[in-house]
């Protein structure tokens, strides 16, 4: 069916932070897969892990008990601070978990129909409810009637979420985004977590932090929420933590562990033990070459370098980044320069019309920076029509 409008390249086979087409040329992946492949591609410790398990067993279902499922989720809640995980195969599939899970707390409650608050510009996922919970209308366009309950207020600010719950008495949730990815890299303000988590300790809400892009050390810390020394009530993961093998998770703790039971929900193919293999080998990767630690400081360099390069170009707006999450905001439409980058052996990405955003992989070098800064600055000065000064 015709659903992407893909690029006019098909690439062969990866190592690190490159790609390699069918004529063997060599491009500069700065988008990993949509911020999946962190470890880069062909990653040889994800590459045995796969191997390995793929020689024993790569499916039983959940019928039965799940060794590696189990590990892995040990290791998710020591790195998290949660209680508890369900398994799921994406990121859409994760959020469906906190969704149904945001709802039965409300039905506990006593509340009817449980309502979730979520956020102008955000992205959930393509599902039915994810999709209707997404702050995008041109993705839902075509897709009504969309599921109820959703209440939808700016991002970033406090006030709205103060707003909507003096108007409806039937909220039980809200659902955001600790930066916002496809909303156009957008970072809130140091405090706005915090305060997001006072409200909802007051109001006995549950806070659900979809970490699906921030999550597995894209930003500098594990979790994105970790800057903020807080813990939500759901967290839900995916892309990276397989490093390009399909899995998803949605975590839990405190009151809302203990509101999914047998029966409530479940998957066929979630936690199989193929890709929690894969996801533990990530994890232990990430530990072993201390790579979160080394995306905090990329990014500032990276972030540094991009306000070097580009200072003086009046239609440049932004330039974001937390970690290895990095927005340049233009003042004008430039999905055009994600061909004329391919045309430079560089993969980027431009999300919200705007802004150029870059996710590369945790193991990209300084000699990959310097070619990514140099490659994409060039381009956005001949895009503007600004020639640069040193």
């Amino acid at each position: 069916m015709p659903t992407y409008g893909r690029l006019p390249i098909t690439f062969e086979r990866g190592e690190g932070a490159w790609l390699f087409d069918e004529n063997n040329n060599r491009y500069l992946d700065a988008v990993s897969g949509i911020a999946v492949c962190s470890l880069g591609h062909a990653h040889p410790a994800v590459h045995q892990a796969i191997c390995k398990q793929s020689e024993k067993l790569v499916h039983t279902s959940n019928l039965y008990g799940i060794a590696v499922q189990e590990q892995l989720a040990d290791r998710l809640i020591e790195k998290s601070g949660m209680d508890n995980v369900f398994f799921c195969n994406s990121g859409a599939e994760a959020n469906e978990a906190a969704i149904k899970l945001a709802r039965k707390y409300g039905h506990e409650q006593g509340i009817e129909n449980p309502a979730i608050i979520v956020m102008e510009k955000s992205f959930h996922g393509r599902t039915l409810a994810t999709l209707s919970a997404t702050g995008n209308a041109k993705i839902q366009q075509g897709f009504a009637p969309l599921v109820e309950g959703f209440i939808r207020v700016p991002y970033n600010d406090i006030n709205a979420i103060e707003q909507a719950l003096e108007r409806h008495n039937n909220i039980v949730a809200v659902l955001l985004e600790p930066i916002q990815g496809e909303g156009g890299v957008n970072i809130p303000a140091a405090d706005y977590l915090n305060r997001v988590r006072s409200l909802c300790d007051r109001h006995r809400l549950l806070m659900m932090l979809d970490e699906i892009q921030t999550g597995i050390g894209r930003t500098g810390k594990f979790l994105a929420y970790q800057h903020n020394r807080i813990l939500p009530d759901v967290c839900t993961l995916a892309k990276a933590l397989g490093n390009g093998v399909p899995i998803g998770a949605c975590l839990a703790q405190g009151k809302a562990a203990k509101v999914l039971s047998p029966g409530n929900h479940g998957s066929t193919f979630g936690g199989n033990p193929l890709s929690c293999s894969a996801a533990l080998a990530v994890l232990a990767t990430l530990d072993a070459e201390n790579l979160i630690e080394q995306a905090a400081q990329k990014g500032d360099a990276i972030g540094a370098a991009f306000k070097d390069r580009l200072q003086g170009n009046a239609h440049v707006v932004d330039i974001r980044h937390k970690g290895l999450m990095i927005g340049i905001e233009l003042d004008s439409p430039c999905s055009d320069l994600v061909q004329a980058a391919l045309q430079q052996h560089l993969l980027i990405n431009v999300t919200s019309e705007k802004t150029i955003r870059l996710l590369p992989p945790l193991i990209i070098n300084d000699q990959q920076i310097a070619q990514l800064v140099d490659t994409l600055s060039t381009l956005i000065h001949k895009h503007t029509d600004t020639p640069y000064e040193s």
